[in-house]
């Protein structure tokens, strides 16, 4: 159960401002994404949180800034799943989750009952238990990427940190690992935030979105109050029609150009 809060976030690389003066806070068990076109500084945002580049402003678990923290205390809090994570062609593949409980294993001791449990657990919802001793090497890349989610997981964290958890999944593997987190932050309050390109999914799951343009928040609410077609046109530069579901759901649908 942990409050995430964004102040004043600025993150530049070489002089150029790659964040702006970002801020949001999220409760236990919220989950918000991050929208925008590439280069909007989505990644820079969970990068910061993941205690992974400097800043300037504020970045703070239940008010514990981020880089006063141990790495040790950051694993046991925050897991982060990135977008090209680096990955032991020779583990097998319950090894690599089996790296998700580090933080919780003594030096020199071995897995304890409960880590082999949660360890099961997500490999079984994750549909990768028939995979438990093949080499990542040997994983195809959308396997490689519910390993990942996996391991993020299995660390337990109160704060789950997704870059485009979904890019590599076919449709139903990207059902089955949102949902999983989205019963996880349900049922123990996790807290989410993920950056996404697929904007129906990132409506479907997230409680609010935030849309990001050149560093700056240009937009943020509910996915009915940020996915509007002229929004949509003004930020992506795309022709796309916005369909309502009686449920709430928000469809966006890429039009082609009329122009030859």
């Amino acid at each position: 159960m942990s409050t995430l809060g964004f102040c004043e976030l600025t993150i530049s690389y070489d002089g150029v401002c790659a964040v702006n003066s970002f801020n949001n806070i999220l409760h236990s068990g919220e989950w918000l994404c991050l929208i925008g076109p590439n280069g909007a500084g989505k990644s820079s945002v969970l990068r910061a949180a993941a205690g992974l580049v400097k800043y300037s402003g504020s970045v703070a678990i239940d008010q514990k800034e981020i880089p006063t923290t141990s790495a040790r205390w950051r694993a046991q809090h925050i897991a982060y799943v990135p977008q090209t994570p680096l990955m032991p062609e020779d583990m097998s593949v319950y090894e690599y989750v089996l790296l998700g409980r580090n933080p919780y294993i003594k030096h020199f001791a071995s897995e304890s009952a409960h880590d082999k449990l949660v360890i099961e657990k997500v490999l079984t919802r994750l549909d990768l238990t028939r995979f438990s001793y093949r080499l990542v090497g040997t994983l195809s890349g959308g396997e490689r990427q519910r390993l990942v989610i996996a391991r993020a997981l299995a660390q337990e964290a109160p704060v789950l940190l997704l870059d485009e958890p979904t890019a590599a999944l076919d449709i139903g593997h990207q059902q089955h690992a949102l949902e999983l987190v989205d019963t996880l932050r349900r049922e123990n309050g996790l807290t989410v935030v993920s950056a996404m390109h697929d904007l129906t999914l990132a409506g479907l799951y997230a409680d609010r979105l935030v849309l990001m343009h050149q560093g700056v928040c240009v937009a943020s609410g509910s996915a009915q109050s940020v996915l509007r077609s002229e929004i949509l046109a003004e930020f992506y530069g795309v022709s796309a029609r916005v369909h309502h579901e009686p449920d709430g759901t928000v469809v966006v649908i890429p039009q082609r150009s009329t122009s030859n």
